[in-house]
């Protein structure tokens, strides 16, 4: 089962549990897709869109489970990014951590993303 990732502050990921569906944070709605990282980009994703932000999730997701709405689209550097063209159902969710700063403000991520 592969996993992508998807970094999201905790209220906006309340709202998505409340609602029973992810329907994206503001650049999502306003690209059209909602955007993901594998676990070879998700630090680097970090990195240059949340620095220095404190109390998000990392949210991992089922990549299968979302069926054809996915797609693998180059981004950054020509890498092939995960976005998808529908709303995320939480079904597709298989874990939610925590993805707190460190004492210089570098995310500290689950072992399950590796070094």
């Amino acid at each position: 089962m592969p996993l992508i990732y998807k970094i999201c502050p905790r209220d906006l990921w309340r709202e998505a549990e409340s609602l029973g569906r992810f329907t994206g944070a503001p650049v999502d709605r306003a690209d059209g897709f909602i955007h993901f990282s594998t676990a070879a980009q998700v630090r680097e994703t970090a990195a240059r869109h949340f620095a220095g932000q404190d109390d998000l999730v990392l949210v991992a997701v089922d990549a299968a489970a979302l069926g054809e709405a996915l797609r693998y689209e180059p981004s950054r550097g020509g890498d092939l990014f995960p976005h998808l063209y529908a709303e995320m159902p939480l079904a597709a969710v298989r874990r939610i951590s925590d993805l707190p700063l460190d004492a210089d403000g570098t995310h500290l991520f689950p072992a399950e993303i590796g070094a």
